[in-house]
Order: C-alpha cells, then sequence, then structure tokens
C-alpha cells in the first residue's frame, strides 16, 4: 500500500467515524420467533444455582444499609423495572436514568442504556455497588452471606464453596434472570404460523412498522433490537431542571465521569454513550431497548420521559424532539481532553441506575455561553440526532393500528412467588441464652 492510498485511509477513518457508530444496515433483519436465551459455557444453568440466585435477588443485604435489593429497583408488579422516570436509587439519592426491565435481558449483548457492562454477571455487581444504586461494598455484603447458615449450604451445594463468595452470588443472580424470558407473545404465535394470533387491527400495525413507520430500521430481529446506540432526541429530563436531589444526582455522575466542572454545573442532558467512547458523535446516544414486554415497563427512554406508549408513538410520529431553530449553532466546543483515563467497565449506571454507568470518561471545558452548554442544557446535541427519526405523517387510525401492534409484543404478564429470605444465625444457642438470664 502506497502513501497516498494509506493517507486515504486515515482519512475515511476520521471523517467516517461517526457514520459508522451510526450506519444502519440497507436490508434489517425481519422480526422473527425469539429462541432460547444464549447461557455463557462459565455459568451453566442448574435448578439449584437458579434457586440461590432468585433468593439473592430479592435479598437487600446485597446492598450498603440491606435497604435495596435488585428487586427494589428492578419490581416484578412494575414490569420488572421501576414504575417512575428515575430509578428509585439508594436512600437519601435519587437515581439518573430510568430502571430498565429484567424480562429478556438474557439477550442484550451489553447491559445499561449506554452498554457499560459486558454481562449479567457484571451487570449485578455494578448495580449493587453503584453510589446512588446498591452502595454495596464486597467484604460487608460477603460477611453477611456467611452469617447465614442457609446462605452457606447452598453456596457449598451450588460451587463447592466453604464460605459463600461475593462473585458467585452475582452468578447465581445471573443464571436466575436468564429465566425470566417470553417467548410466547402473540407476535411470536402469529410468526410460528398462527395466523389467528393477531387481530387485523395488528396486522395493519405491523405493515405500517415495516414500512411508513420504519420500526424495523431499528427494532429487528428476534429480539426486536438491534442493540446499537442512537441519539433519537428525545426530550431533557423535566427533574433535572426543577427536583434538587435530582440534579445533585446528575452533577454527581458528571463529575465521577470527568466532565468539567462549567459543564457538570451547565448540561442537563445526559451525554450517554459519550462517557465511554469520548467521541463527540456520541453525545446523546443510548442502545436501541427491545420492544418485547414493553406493555407492562411504562415509564419509556432512558430518562422515563413518557409514560404511556400512545406517548412514545406521538413522539416518534412527530420526528422526535424539536430541531434548533434556525440561526442557533449545532457545532459543539471540539477541544475534548484526549488524556482522560478510559471509563472503568461496568459502573456506569450502578453508579447512575443499577444504572445504569462507571468511571465513563471525560468531557471538554465549557464557557458558560458556548455552544455546549447551550446544547447540552435544552436540546440534548440535537446534531447528533440520527436521521432515521423523522416525521411520519402517521393519522390517527394509523398510530392506534402500530399502537395495538407493539402491544403483541408481550404477552402474559410474568409473575412470580417471592422467597423467603433466611434468617442469621443466632448469636446464642438457646441453653446460652438461658444462662445469661439467671
Amino acid at each position: 500500500m502506497n502513501k497516498i492510498t494509506g493517507l486515504a485511509f486515515v482519512i475515511m477513518a476520521v471523517f467516517l467515524g461517526p457514520l459508522n457508530s451510526q450506519s444502519v444496515l440497507a436490508e434489517p433483519p425481519p422480526l422473527a420467533p425469539l429462541g432460547e436465551p444464549p447461557i455463557p459455557p462459565d455459568n451453566k444453568q442448574t435448578d439449584a444455582k437458579v434457586e440461590l440466585g432468585k433468593i439473592l435477588f430479592f435479598d437487600p443485604r446485597l446492598g450498603g444499609d440491606t435497604s435495596t435489593a435488585c428487586a427494589t429497583c428492578h419490581e416484578p408488579d412494575a414490569g420488572w423495572a421501576w414504575a417512575d422516570d428515575f430509578s428509585r436509587g439508594y436512600p437519601g439519592t435519587v437515581h439518573w436514568r430510568n430502571s430498565q426491565s429484567i424480562v429478556n435481558s438474557a439477550y442484550y449483548g451489553k447491559f445499561f442504556w449506554a452498554g457499560a457492562a459486558p454481562s449479567l454477571e457484571m451487570q449485578a455487581p455494578a448495580a449493587a455497588k453503584g453510589g446512588v444504586a446498591g452502595n454495596g461494598e464486597d467484604d460487608l455484603m460477603e460477611a453477611r452471606l456467611c452469617l447465614i447458615p442457609e446462605y452457606r449450604k447452598r453456596f457449598k451445594d451450588v460451587f463447592g464453596d466453604e464460605w459463600p463468595l461475593i462473585g458467585n452470588a452475582w452468578r447465581a443472580i445471573a443464571a436466575f434472570e436468564r429465566t425470566l424470558v417470553q417467548r410466547d407473545t402473540p407476535l411470536d404465535q402469529y410468526l410460528q404460523g398462527d395466523k389467528e394470533a393477531l387481530t387485523e387491527k395488528q396486522i395493519r400495525g405491523m405493515e405500517l412498522f415495516n414500512g411508513k413507520a420504519n420500526c424495523i430500521a431499528c427494532h429487528n430481529g428476534p429480539f426486536a433490537s438491534d442493540q446499537r446506540y442512537y441519539n433519537i432526541g428525545v426530550p431533557s429530563a423535566k427533574r433535572w431542571e426543577e427536583d434538587g436531589l435530582a440534579q445533585i444526582t446528575f452533577r454527581f455522575e458528571y463529575y465521577a465521569k470527568g466532565a468539567a466542572e462549567k459543564l457538570y454545573r451547565s448540561a442537563k442532558a445526559d451525554a450517554g454513550l459519550y462517557f465511554r467512547t469520548k467521541n463527540e458523535w456520541d453525545k446523546g446516544k443510548f442502545r436501541t431497548p427491545t420492544l418485547r414486554y414493553t406493555q407492562y415497563t411504562a415509564p419509556y427512554m432512558h430518562n422515563g420521559a413518557f409514560y404511556t406508549l400512545e406517548e412514545v408513538v406521538d413522539f416518534y410520529n412527530r420526528g422526535g424532539f424539536a430541531e434548533p431553530e434556525d440561526g442557533e449553532d449545532e457545532d459543539e466546543d471540539e477541544d475534548a481532553d484526549e488524556d482522560e483515563d478510559e471509563d472503568e467497565d461496568a459502573d456506569e449506571e450502578g453508579d447512575e441506575e443499577g444504572d445504569e454507568d462507571g468511571d465513563e470518561g471525560g468531557d471538554e471545558e465549557a464557557d458558560e455561553g458556548s455552544d455546549e452548554v447551550k446544547v447540552g442544557r435544552t436540546t440534548d446535541w440535537p446534531q447528533n440526532k440520527t436521521p432515521l427519526i423523522q416525521p411520519l405523517g402517521l393519522t390517527d387510525d394509523e398510530k392506534e393500528d402500530l399502537l395495538a401492534f407493539i402491544k403483541a409484543f408481550s404477552g402474559d404478564e410474568i409473575t412470580i412467588e417471592r422467597p423467603e429470605l433466611p434468617d442469621y444465625a443466632p448469636l446464642f444457642t438457646e441453653e446460652e441464652l438461658q444462662a445469661l438470664k439467671k
């Protein structure tokens, strides 16, 4: 390869980087029935492991002050998510992102809204130890498990541990979460040949989904998600403007991720994937969520901006959040500090949401009147908004048809019998207690 050709490749890499991260397949894969969830070879499923993980999922002792279990922010009665815009958060805080549903999470390749964790086994501790989520510490959580006879027995039976190890607790929880799968929805039944599984309204909605509405561009394949990252112009969270405690959490997350003080004191939009990549074109991008089980998981979007699926359809129909007005600068300050340390994997949304994200990276200096501050404060970086989101021109009837089809991605609500949590070992035997009374 000569020097001219080599230089051409360098130029292409620099200028096409944003396009590569934003590109979509010309022909997205069609919707299809959902298969069996993938199981990692180093964490095979067993009934005993799943049962242990189920108990641990509901046990708040896997957290800081024993008040926050996995189920606290992923409530079964709220779609295995949280029924408010921001996740509940650790006592004394609020979270800064919406709590995602655990149902069908086994199919994601990465976890949290910006993909901070590479596996369920890594997601669980990121949430349990995140500063505004579980706020736990490994040694303390492990010590609690060791003081519970039933856990000692179960960990020994499942993992061979003489004493419970915290790392194996996360493996058990991941195994349980991989059982929270829904594959028998009306859509699955229809795609498997049962043409009576969908109503006429839903079939018309499916045609819109694959055609005029173009939902299939991102919500495709068996999982109804391309698992890519986009800025779709979601409005910034109102609570960051009005709720003092939410503002504290928001600033804490920006500060923890290396943002310059002037920026984290001014920005009111979540930079999303940017925290991990430090690419300007990734600001405001979040992973495409699956549409499966969404009938039960309101509110929607990374910041819980919409409380109904009707609101979501209206949002897409108008082409997302408004573009900046004529005359408003769309270019951001690009003096990013390239010497910032790389993100530390999956503390992102744990220090977010359960989220949630970890040390995701640095940000540039920003003057109070700069474009960076204006854009970050009110418009969620519209210059990065994907061109896939355009006004759809759907009629009221078409919106109803599309909404009916989206509901076909959900089957019956997944319920569970909550486990009884095991007790600590008594400090004294009955004989010792009697002796103390004498």
